[in-house]
């Protein structure tokens, strides 16, 4: 177990602006999955109108 534990790296930089990037990639991903979730319930909404829709139709049939 200790030979798990010593073979895991860990890098933490006295210069902190080696973590602007991570913080930059971070942001990108947050704004990407931000947008793919508005997409989604977009989407979504519409499917719903859509089965909506069929339902009145079949309903008055």
């Amino acid at each position: 177990m200790q030979a798990l534990i010593m073979n895991l790296y860990l890098y933490f930089p006295e210069d902190k602006t080696e973590y602007i990037p991570a913080f930059i990639w971070m942001f990108v991903f947050f704004i990407g999955a931000f947008l793919t979730w508005r997409f989604v319930i977009k989407v979504s909404k519409k499917e719903e109108e859509k089965i909506k829709e069929l339902e009145r139709k079949h309903s008055a049939e």
